[in-house]
């Protein structure tokens, strides 16, 4: 099996790193623009082989799609942080340009691959994938859910006191604040999370994991990178292993959930083809009206990505 991980940075050589350590590919090609950056970690993950005892081949390119023909799976993490003075336009100007460009390439050479966007903002760069490659959707899948319920069980184990492997959780939605955690969805080894914490922490937990990524922006000055690097080759793990393991995942909704044409994080079985099913989840009348709010905002940065005419 062979991985692609386009993009050199934080994300994407964390990526590469786990997906290295665990052995979840024979090879994995680590791609970035920048003449010799992504050649130098590459070497530096396959100089730990014998430290961590793996066998996964790392190999870095700059700019060589070539190298990445016939890849099984590739991860786009290429784009540019928000700067200082940056509108939301020009920050879905710039980056949905390099998606553009990076899918372009991606399946020239590898015409049968699933690809995993984790580029921001999520959802439309998710959008502009799909729409670039005209791969079906289940094969255009967005990282972010992975990562905010991870953020979301995190601060659970920390306020419970107990392990965040014993915490299962749900949310849907777009990324950024006006995603929807599912405190129904929510167990503590099959315990529901209500009955183990007051409604008022509970809440203070579910506001902390919606404007989760922008603490750790506040503390370090930039975005994370262990997190969303460890979540986007955990979906890769499910797809080359064909675990079918749910999770929630952006995708194209087409008549799910009642909605049609907008990427929303889902719940989905992700395996071997991809997304292999779409579950739909009983929402209730408050999970629905805060799920018809984050489509609203999706689709509204997604009809800005259309008026540029980049597509």
């Amino acid at each position: 099996m062979k991985v692609t991980v386009v993009g050199a940075g934080n994300v994407g050589a964390t990526c590469a790193d786990v997906l290295a350590y665990k052995e979840i590919a024979n090879e994995v090609v680590l791609l970035d623009i920048k003449e010799g950056f992504a050649e130098g970690k590459a070497l530096d993950i396959w100089q730990k082989s014998p430290i961590d005892l793996y066998d996964t081949r790392t190999v870095g390119v700059t700019n060589d799609y070539a190298r990445t023909a016939n890849s099984d799976v590739v991860v786009i993490t290429s784009g540019l942080p928000r700067k200082p003075g940056m509108s939301r336009d020009d920050l879905i100007s710039t980056n949905a340009g390099i998606v553009k460009s990076v899918t372009e390439q991606v399946i020239k050479y590898s015409p049968n691959c699933i690809l995993i966007v984790v580029s921001n903002p999520l959802d439309v760069m998710t959008y502009c994938a799909h729409a670039v490659s005209k791969f079906p959707r289940e094969r255009v899948i967005g990282m972010a859910g992975i990562l905010d319920t991870a953020r979301y069980r995190a601060f659970l184990a920390e306020a419970l006191n107990c392990s965040p492997k014993d915490i299962q959780a749900m949310l849907m939605g777009g990324h950024g604040d006006t995603m929807v955690p599912l405190p129904r969805y929510t167990t503590v080894s099959g315990i529901p999370v209500t009955e183990l914490i007051s409604e008022e922490k509970l809440n203070a937990i579910i506001e902390r994991t919606k404007v989760g990524g922008g603490e750790l922006v506040k503390l370090m000055g930039t975005s994370a990178w262990y997190a969303p690097g460890s979540a986007a080759a955990q979906m890769v793990e499910s797809i080359v292993r064909d675990q079918k393991r749910i999770f929630p995942a952006c995708i194209q909704l087409d008549g799910e959930y009642g909605i049609k044409n907008c990427y929303l994080g889902a719940p989905v079985v992700l395996g071997k083809a991809g997304v292999e099913k779409i579950l739909e989840l009983k929402l209730n009348e408050k999970e629905k009206s805060d799920l018809e709010v984050s489509r609203g905002h999706v689709k509204e940065v997604m009809d800005a990505l259309d008026k540029m005419n980049l597509m």
